[in-house]
């Protein structure tokens, strides 16, 4: 078995993103990516080098889903990782999985999702009730998933 220290992680941000209804109906946007079928996942992306993880935040909602309108309501205390699947590995190579920072956040009232950016991710995008996820997300993301949304009702977020 690989020692888990000698695999090479892209430090990547995620958000969670909850529509502008919040907190009185709590729905969360999912998106459907164009490269993998079937493949539903939170906006997310490479953090750059020298750049802080709010930064990659802004700059990754604005080039995914078309707007950086949110407000954050809540971070994640740590990095989660997860390892791609063989054939996700090979389009990422050099790495091998994601560690990544989550944040929880709101789209502001009036805040208008266009996932037909400059270099489009996303065919379609939903939201979704947070029992309802696993119905759409990619396997290999469910139970970093399931430790953040854990995470985020523990603390009576969502």
């Amino acid at each position: 078995m690989e020692d888990k220290e000698k695999k090479n992680y892209r430090p990547n941000v995620a958000a969670i993103v909850l529509s502008s209804s919040y907190p009185a109906k709590c729905e969360i946007l999912i998106a459907s990516r164009i490269d993998i079928k079937d493949a539903w996942q939170f906006p997310q992306g490479g953090i750059d080098e020298g750049e802080k993880s709010k930064e990659a935040l802004y700059r990754e909602l604005k080039e995914e889903i078309g707007t950086d309108e949110i407000e954050i309501i809540a971070e994640y205390p740590g990095w989660v990782s997860y390892e791609f699947p063989p054939a996700v590995a090979q389009k990422m190579a050099p790495y091998d999985g994601q560690i990544q920072k989550y944040y929880l956040v709101k789209l502001k009232k009036g805040a208008k999702i266009d996932i037909a950016t400059q270099i489009p991710e996303f065919g379609e995008y939903k939201f979704v009730e947070r029992k309802k996820l696993n119905d759409y997300i990619t396997f290999f993301k469910r139970t970093v998933y399931k430790k953040v949304l854990k995470y985020f009702k523990e603390e009576g977020y969502i």
